[in-house]
């Protein structure tokens, strides 16, 4: 299954649940690819993976090879096609070019890997649409806070947009309160107006605001590795399980 994590706003946890969820799957025995879609190259950073080359960015323009560009990473089972700032060049180097939209969708074309987790930009620019067009399935992150629900809108009619036009089987996987301060009355407001709007696609595990997640990218690290026992890492393990078993009811 390939799952994208996309928002267009910065800042609501989209790299560290792209790199946790990631690394949660391939700690439950799965062989997983994270691939960094973002020129921020963050995701990339979260797993130890600096300045390499090639990349994302050689394989998209046709230079490298998709095994040419794939990484191991420090965590049993868990791969990485990382990023670099170049990547910003993609957009003018194949947008425009036949097909472009299924680029990313014909690179990862045949690969064995049980899960593929694909970190975006804060944007619905080229990379974000290359990234769309290549998922089954999409996770958007959102901080329980008063805008929590602004721009959803436009990305859910983004979302409408590749279905209608380049990929039908997209579906929303899950809507994830990432960065969430239960003792904060605004957050338990936000997260009850989430549950209504959402429903049942409203992800049950819950991301909090917490320290060692903050702290692991600065190590290379996921923070489910740079500390399995702190809450932050308890809960992307609970929410790697809430998706695992979501695949396996798909499948009946």
């Amino acid at each position: 299954m390939r799952i994208v994590i996309a928002n267009q706003k910065g800042g609501v946890g989209k790299t560290t649940t792209a790199v946790n969820l990631a690394a949660a799957l391939a700690l439950m025995g799965d062989r997983v690819l994270l691939v960094d879609a973002d020129a921020q190259a963050n995701a990339s950073i979260g797993v130890g993976l600096i300045n390499r080359e090639p990349n994302l960015y050689h394989v998209l323009i046709g230079t490298a090879s998709l095994s040419e560009a794939v990484y191991p990473t420090e965590v049993e089972g868990l791969y990485c096609l990382p990023s670099s700032p170049d990547l910003i060049g993609v957009d003018a180097e194949i947008k425009g070019t036949p097909g472009w939209e299924y680029r990313l969708r014909d690179v990862l074309r045949g690969t064995d890997y049980d899960w593929v987790i694909i970190d975006t930009p804060p944007s619905l620019g080229t990379l974000t649409i290359l990234a769309l067009t290549a998922a089954d399935k999409v996770i958007i992150p959102v901080q329980a806070e008063y805008y929590a629900l602004e721009g959803l809108g436009q990305l859910l009619e983004t979302l409408k947009y590749v279905v209608n036009l380049l990929n039908p089987r997209l579906e929303l996987l899950g809507v994830l309160v990432a960065m969430y301060d239960r003792r904060i009355r605004l957050s338990r407001e936000v997260y009850a107006e989430l549950r209504r709007y959402f429903g049942d696609k409203l992800f049950k595990a819950v991301i909090p605001r917490n320290v060692k997640l903050a702290e692991a990218p600065s190590f290379g690290k996921p923070g489910v590795i740079y500390d399995p026992t702190s809450r932050g890492a308890r809960a992307y393990m609970e929410l790697a399980k809430e998706i695992r078993h979501a695949k396996v009811k798909s499948l009946r």
